[in-house]
């Protein structure tokens, strides 16, 4: 089971990581809010979910180019 949790938390986003050391809560108590109110709401919450992971790849792909003006 540790090594499926491992394979998802190096493959996945890394949204409900993110979210928890920002707000210093436990990142298996987020991935489990998550579950339950997609259960409850019809699958909302993914779309919240798709779109965190969206901004939180685009700053890194921001943060690896040298955007400088100077660059050109």
């Amino acid at each position: 089971m540790k090594r499926i949790q491992n394979f998802f938390e190096d493959k996945a986003f890394g949204v409900c990581t993110k979210l928890g050391e920002k707000l210093k809560i436990p990142t298996s108590s987020i991935r489990i809010f998550f579950i339950y109110t997609s259960f409850l709401t019809f699958g909302s919450p993914v779309i919240v979910y798709l779109a965190m992971a969206f901004t939180l790849n685009f700053r890194k792909w921001l943060r690896r180019r040298n955007n400088t003006v100077w660059y050109y």
